[in-house]
């Protein structure tokens, strides 16, 4: 199998699979490549009993489909965008464990998928002269307190795209994350932002070229703002919006969600302030809240830690499976369980007991937000 041809049967299913998609990543995690799915769709029931018969019907069509996904790669191919299958090394780890990840991601830019830190700001498309200067603290702060974090949004109207231009402002990188292929932009009065984010971050989406932006897609572009992201932050919202599905998304992936609150009566602010009153996000008034809330004001932690120590030059007696874990921890210090389980191929539930009897010897510690340091 090449890698070209894992490609193009992975957007052939891609293709297929527009309506069943959950029922198409268990398959195909279960399979273990696009490949594997498309030689054997004929005796597919002999192998996985339980395959629904929709998915069964949609593989009849894989041939009347390939064209498509051929001209697509071609496409791609010439324009600098990456096809990023599901398996692949570069594939964003955290967005890989959600049920529903997308069998394929198309990307354009400059940006690491899976850098350290990612965080994605949302709101409302009618952004306020309040909600725009929080951002513009917020965003510039960030850049100085996590120097290479990544500010992920929508790039639409209001919040998003004030996020995107703070993030390019300040240095930091941004990427947009899009209901449509990348041979278009919505909307086009952001065109020339959607430029600077090539060079400075990225445009990412899941869907093919020629697909038009219709409203389901911007329901479905915010799965991956949400599980790209380590957090969520709501900066201004109504009492229903996009905005509020992204932090819905976020906590249902296990996400931190935060939100700035604003003043009681605002329409842009009633959002927020609802999501904090029912716990369904933590208070933050700047980024400095923001970096302590997620612990990652590490550096100056990891010291005294090592000052007040674990005194000890070797770490005790290790399983394997508890070396598993020190050795990726190692190589990329401060994973998310989810990424340390797509890392050592453990299970979620025997991960989690791993690092608790890992944090009992003084091996790990666990952060804020699902993340664990190794102390070294």
């Amino acid at each position: 199998m090449t890698a070209y041809e894992e490609r193009l049967n992975t957007a052939i299913l891609t293709r297929l699979s527009y309506f069943n998609l959950n029922m198409m990543v268990d398959l195909y995690r279960e399979m273990g490549s696009a490949t594997a799915i498309i030689e054997h769709r004929k005796d597919l029931r002999q192998i996985v009993p339980e395959i629904s018969g929709k998915v069964m019907e949609a593989l009849g069509d894989v041939e009347t489909v390939r064209p498509r996904a051929e001209e697509e790669l071609a496409y791609d191919e010439s324009h600098g965008i990456r096809a990023i299958c599901l398996n692949d090394d570069d594939y964003p780890a955290r967005l890989k464990e959600c049920p529903d990840a997308p069998l394929m991601l198309f990307y354009k830019g400059t940006a690491d998928l899976n850098a350290r830190r990612i965080i994605n700001i949302v709101g409302t498309r009618h952004a306020t002269p309040y909600g725009e200067d929080l951002i513009r603290r917020f965003v510039a702060d960030l850049g100085m307190l996590c120097p290479g974090i990544v500010v992920v949004s929508g790039l639409a109207y209001g919040i998003d795209i004030c996020a995107h231009r703070h993030a390019l402002r300040n240095g930091v990188e941004t990427i947009g994350v899009l209901a449509h292929g990348l041979d278009d932009l919505y909307p086009p009065h952001h065109r020339d932002v959607a430029n600077e984010m090539v060079k400075q971050g990225g445009l990412l989406t899941e869907f093919m070229t020629r697909t038009n932006a219709d409203k389901l897609n911007f329901v479905r572009r915010n799965r991956i703002i949400a599980g790209i992201s380590d957090a969520c932050v709501l900066v201004e919202s109504a009492a229903k919006g996009g905005g509020l599905i992204t932090t819905r998304i976020s906590k249902d992936y296990y996400r931190d969600v935060f939100a700035f609150p604003g003043p009681v009566g605002a329409v842009y602010s009633e959002g927020c302030n609802r999501l904090i009153r029912d716990n369904g996000a933590a208070l933050i008034t700047s980024a400095d809240d923001f970096v302590k809330a997620m612990r990652w004001d590490d550096d100056a932690k990891v010291a005294a830690a090592r000052q007040a120590g674990i005194a000890r030059t070797l770490f005790p007696e290790l399983t394997d499976d508890e070396r598993k874990i020190v050795d990726v921890l190692r190589q990329t210090n401060d994973l998310q369980l989810n990424i340390i389980s797509v890392k050592t191929a453990l299970p979620m539930g025997t991960l989690s007991s791993l690092l608790f009897g890992l944090e009992m010897k003084g091996v790990v510690k666990p952060y804020a937000g699902g993340t664990y340091h190794l102390l070294q």
